[in-house]
Parts: C-alpha cells; sequence; structure tokens
C-alpha cells in the first residue's frame, strides 16, 4: 500500500504544481435590445371576434448582436395564452407591414412552434440566428388561435402595428391588415451582445413614454439618447430601453400599474442593466386634483416626502443589484389641461426638484427642468419645446432633452 500512496502523493504534487489558468472571459452576454412597460386591460385592447388573427408589431433595438430571443407575456393574463406561430424578421418600410425579404425567421420555444404561456408568466424563446445592428428594425409576427381573456399591452406604442385574420406569419407584407397602436403580449427582445455591452434604462411616465412624439419616427428623448450612443465610437455598447408608462404614478396604481409596484417586472428583469435614469412623480403631485375633498398642506406635504421616499427606494433595490440612479428633475407643467397646475402644484414639483437636486441621494442628476422652462416664465415649458398641451414636449423638446444627457456619465456607469 506504501508504494501505491505514495505514487498517488505525487501525482497530486505535481497536479498542484501544474500552472493554473482563469477561465477565458465571456466574448458575449445577453442583454436588453428593446422592451416596454407593461400593464392590463380588462377588455383585450383587440377588436370583439379576435379569434384565430395574426398579429405583426414592429420594434426597434438598440443593441447589435449575431443572435436574438423573444420574451412573450402573459403577466396579466387571467388564463393560459397559447400562441401557435411566431416569426421574426427585419421591418420594411416605415409605417408598413412588410418584412425584408429573406430576413424572416421562425422562432421557437423549446423547439417547438407551438408555446403556451401560463397565466402571470412570461416565456423566452430559444435563441434566433438574425444578426442585428444598433438601431435595427425588426417585424414580430405571431398567430393568435383565441382572443387573450384580458391582454397584456403597452397602450402608446408610437408605432403602427397590424391585425389579420389567419395564420400570416409568414406572410411578407400584411397589406389589407387592420391598424393597431398598441404593443400586444411582447415583453422584450434580447439581444447577443458583446461581453462589455450594458444598458440605460428609462424608468417614466408619458414623458418616458413619448407623448408627443411623431408616430413612426423614434423621436422619443431615448430614441435620440440612443442615437447620439451609436453615434459615439466609445459608447456603441451601451443600448437604451423605455419603460415609460403613460400616466404612471410612482406612489400608487391607476389605469395603468403604479411605479414602485412594476419594478421586478419592468426593470430589474431586464438583462444587463447597469443605469436608471428616474423621470417619475409629475402624475403623483398632479393626480391630487382627481382626489376628494380639498387640496390641503397636508395632503401636499404627503406627497413631496412620499415622492422622496419612493426614490429612495428605487435608490436603494438599485444599488443592491450595482445599478446606478440617475435622477431626473420634473418638467414644468403650469396651465396644462391634465390636472392642477397652479401656483401651489409647481411649488410642490420645485420642492420634489430641490430634493432631487441637493438630497446626494442620487448617483446624479439630470436637470430635465432648467433645460425646458422657459427662462422668462419658468413655471412654463419653452413653446418650442411644447407638444401643444403644456405638459409633454413635442419632437423639440424631446430631442434637447435626449441631447442634454452627458455620454461620458453613462460611459462611466457602464463599467
Amino acid at each position: 500500500m506504501k508504494p501505491v500512496r505514495a505514487l498517488l502523493g505525487l501525482a497530486l504534487a505535481a497536479a498542484l504544481a501544474l500552472p493554473t489558468h482563469a477561465a477565458p472571459a465571456a466574448k458575449s452576454r445577453w442583454i436588453g435590445g428593446w422592451t416596454a412597460g407593461l400593464m392590463s386591460d380588462p377588455k383585450g385592447a383587440l377588436p370583439e371576434g379576435a379569434e384565430d388573427v395574426t398579429l405583426r408589431q414592429v420594434v426597434r433595438v438598440t443593441a447589435g448582436g449575431g443572435r436574438i430571443r423573444l420574451r412573450l407575456t402573459n403577466a396579466f393574463g387571467t388564463t393560459p395564452l397559447v400562441v401557435d406561430s411566431v416569426r421574426v424578421g427585419l421591418a420594411g418600410e416605415r409605417a408598413t407591414a412588410q418584412v425584408l425579404a429573406g430576413s424572416d425567421k421562425p422562432v421557437t420555444f423549446s423547439g417547438r412552434a407551438q408555446v403556451i404561456v401560463p397565466a402571470g408568466a412570461s416565456y423566452l424563446s430559444d435563441p434566433i440566428a438574425l444578426p442585428v445592428k444598433p438601431l435595427t428594425r425588426l417585424a414580430v409576427s405571431f398567430h393568435l388561435p383565441k382572443r387573450p381573456s384580458e391582454s397584456t399591452l403597452h397602450w402608446v406604442a408610437n408605432t403602427t402595428g397590424w391585425l389579420a385574420k389567419g395564420d400570416r406569419t409568414a406572410n411578407a407584407d400584411l397589406a389589407d391588415a387592420q391598424k393597431i397602436d398598441h404593443w400586444h403580449n411582447l415583453a422584450g427582445v434580447e439581444v447577443e451582445a458583446d461581453a462589455r455591452a450594458s444598458v440605460v434604462l428609462a424608468f417614466g411616465d408619458s414623458i418616458t413614454d413619448g407623448h408627443g412624439a411623431t408616430p413612426n419616427l423614434d423621436d422619443r428623448w431615448t430614441d435620440v439618447l440612443a442615437q447620439r450612443l451609436q453615434a459615439d465610437p466609445r459608447a456603441r455598447h451601451i443600448a437604451v430601453l423605455n419603460t415609460g408608462i403613460s400616466g404612471n404614478r410612482l406612489l400608487s396604481s391607476g389605469s395603468n400599474p403604479g411605479g414602485l409596484s412594476r419594478l421586478d417586472r419592468d426593470v430589474f428583469s431586464q438583462p444587463g442593466v447597469k443605469t436608471i435614469i428616474l423621470l417619475l412623480g409629475i402624475n403623483d403631485i398632479g393626480a391630487l386634483s382627481r382626489e376628494p375633498g380639498p387640496i390641503t398642506p397636508e395632503k401636499r406635504q404627503a406627497v413631496v416626502e412620499g415622492l422622496a421616499a419612493g426614490y429612495t427606494q428605487v435608490i436603494e433595490r438599485a444599488h443592491a443589484k450595482g445599478i446606478k440612479v440617475i435622477g431626473a428633475t420634473l418638467l414644468p407643467f403650469a396651465g396644462n389641461k391634465y390636472y392642477r397646475s397652479d401656483a401651489e402644484a409647481d411649488a410642490d414639483r420645485q420642492a420634489v426638484n430641490r430634493w432631487i437636486r441637493t438630497s446626494g441621494a442620487f448617483d446624479a442628476v439630470i436637470d430635465f427642468d432648467q433645460i425646458t422652462r422657459d427662462p422668462a416664465r419658468p413655471l412654463n415649458m419653452r413653446s418650442e419645446y411644447d407638444s401643444g398641451d403644456l405638459l409633454h414636449p413635442g419632437p423639440a423638446g424631446y430631442r434637447a432633452m435626449g441631447e442634454a444627457i452627458p455620454l461620458d456619465l453613462l460611459l462611466k456607469f457602464s463599467k
């Protein structure tokens, strides 16, 4: 036994003496290339009788890579979502249902064409060998044999989609299809990108969602930011995701889930996020006018303090995941037609902005208020930036916002 033990000892010593090498670094990683904030619609948003239909929806990815995968969602569904077939290809001419010839690919889920997404769940597809460049527009088509019992959707797509009878997912065009303007049951497109790729995620309300932007032209402030990143050779590895929802509030839910309640689903589930830009709170301030009873100083103070506490919650949870949070100040909204916008409402907005600027809670601050306000009438947005409703910027305002974000800051946080 002694010779055997001696040999084993020599072998172990020799093995320990061999040089060790670290595992090779990953050459790629999956990151979010496109997403949208999700909400429910009890009526389904699809027209009554929408059985056996094909949905074709156009999205623009902000990351590039050799493969993609889709994430279907039934987050708010009450019964399983059955999808018979899914295909994806490069979108053709804007505002059409065209798919570029030769680009169309079938999508599978665990090797199968059909997928059944349980109520409350999402489902990730198998990887698809479809190389994409940043800012590529994709056409995602899927066939629904039955109308969803309760649709999971994003309401303000600002991008034309299409609804056609039958399984026409493989058709190169759907010229006779009905137009739709929501994104249905599609939660994301992930891209297999370079290993150093990362995501900056915009978390907000209609001003992030793009109310007032031009349909089908991708001119929200997040679009402008994505274009700037791709124009800078240092920053092409940074993608942009937009999780804005029109009407969203940070502290409470209304026609859509409140900001704090959707953090896990819409923000922390996104792969590759290194930075969050948080622009949320103007609806919390304005919506006091919709509550019963007078607007008392105590109610106003509760909203201001609640927003500060809510921001702190987002920051603490993001930091625990190694994510930086940039606070964005709330834009001027005097005179808007949606809710309270008097001097008291503006005083509340100013108090919140003061906290954002001076608390030191955020990793950095972007002063959208300073960028968009009229120097001669600081309670108002600059007229050239206004969409016409005194609340939402138009394309010029969104461009000013997107151009004001320091790329060096995002580069620093992307490491």
